[in-house]
């Protein structure tokens, strides 16, 4: 690696009755906002826990900084957690919860009072200091969390869902902010979430977990753009998935035969032999075709269509039977096509990325960081 890691999972595994992360390497840059995103039940929380000292891994070992921390407990490790529950004290002001990690290290009276003060005013609580958790809103109760964490200068700080629980405008709020204290403050986020949107829009890179394994590490824009297979296709806003009849590999651009149609498309970021391929679309890059113009998949027949606000979502089925759903922008000025009729649609300029069906890896295989594809894009390493 070309960056100084401030974690490094070398190859962990926890075992339950099950097991719940096998075999993950991770580096985490210095400095980086790094977010293990995936579905519940992924082991995120569980990685998350191993790093922060409060589960012991099973096998492998855990470096901060190049020193093994693999059997240290939580107070001796150079990072701080927030929990789902924050963890807050309610019988404490804000000023004390903010305060406690420096009292319990002896840090005095008046340092006290002038760190806890800066901190406040970096999350915005001025003015609050006297008051209690209960006289707080949620998310001026994930504030104090993060200052209490924060006033400590940990190099590392861990966050469990930071914004699970909150409205959808707070959340907004909240990742914002996260953001930008991260980019204040310099210091290493490593975060947990299940919610794609607050990893595309914090992270510096993201692992994307599944059954305790990750499935594609890299920046949001390698995943959104450029996922490794079908489940983090789908899963990162893919949802126009078609399976072709065949699929032609080329040395810069494959084709797929999907409805009769040849169809030019992306190739895929990871190449397994043996393994099934699907075409892979953002329904928002999909458009109907006007008459002037040919088209890129067509005729289809539509079976649907659903007012979303912003969107007119569109299902329609192929002439060899799978079904399509795309969205169109609600303009006014925009007749929606009626159920049964039929019409062509196209991506152009885009193109269907081919992703391999399978979306696990072998067992026994490892993927750590990335690696560069002939064709420049950034790729799982097996290992």
């Amino acid at each position: 690696m070309n960056f100084a890691a401030a974690i490094v999972l070398d190859r962990v595994t926890k075992v339950y009755d099950e097991p719940v992360v096998s075999n993950v390497s991770l580096d985490v840059p210095e400095g980086n906002f790094v977010t293990l995103l995936g579905p519940s039940g992924s082991g995120k929380t569980t990685i998350l826990q191993m790093i922060g000292g409060f589960v012991q891994p099973t096998a492998g070992r855990i470096f901060f900084g190049g020193a093994d921390m693999t059997i240290l407990p939580p107070n001796k490790r150079p990072c701080n957690t927030i929990f789902q529950d924050l963890g807050l004290f309610p019988h404490m002001t804000v000023a004390e919860n903010v305060a406690y990690g420096l009292r319990v290290r002896g840090v005095d009276a008046a340092t006290r009072r002038k760190r806890t003060s800066k901190m406040l005013g970096i999350v915005a609580l001025e003015g609050l200091e006297r008051r209690r958790m209960h006289q707080l809103s949620a998310g001026q109760r994930q504030r104090v969390a993060l200052a209490r964490a924060l006033v400590l200068e940990p190099a590392v700080l861990l966050l469990d869902e930071p914004l699970t629980g909150l409205d959808e405008r707070l959340r907004q709020q909240l990742r914002d902010e996260i953001g930008h204290l991260h980019r204040q403050l310099g210091a290493t986020f490593l975060a947990v979430t299940h919610n794609h949107d607050e990893a595309l829009s914090l992270s510096d890179r993201i692992a994307f977990l599944r059954r305790g394994r990750i499935e594609q590490m890299g920046t949001p824009r390698e995943l959104f753009e450029r996922p490794a297979n079908a489940f983090v296709a789908r899963s990162i806003g893919f949802d126009a998935i078609l399976k072709p009849e065949r699929v032609d590999p080329g040395a810069t651009s494959w084709r797929a035969l999907v409805a009769g149609r040849d169809i030019n498309c992306e190739p895929p970021v990871r190449r397994e032999s043996g393994e099934g391929y699907v075409l892979a679309l953002r329904p928002e890059r999909i458009r109907i075709a006007r008459p002037d113009e040919g088209s890129d998949l067509g005729p289809v027949t539509v079976t649907s269509t659903a007012y979303k606000g912003r969107d007119i979502e569109v299902a329609a089925r192929l002439v060899d039977g799978q079904s399509l759903k795309f969205l169109l922008s609600a303009d006014r000025e925009l007749v929606a096509p009626e159920p049964g009729s039929s019409i062509e649609i196209v991506w152009q300029p885009m193109k269907p990325l081919l992703v391999p069906e399978a979306a696990m890896v072998e067992p026994g295989r490892e993927l750590r960081g990335t690696m560069t594809t002939r064709d420049g894009n950034d790729a799982p390493r097996l290992e």
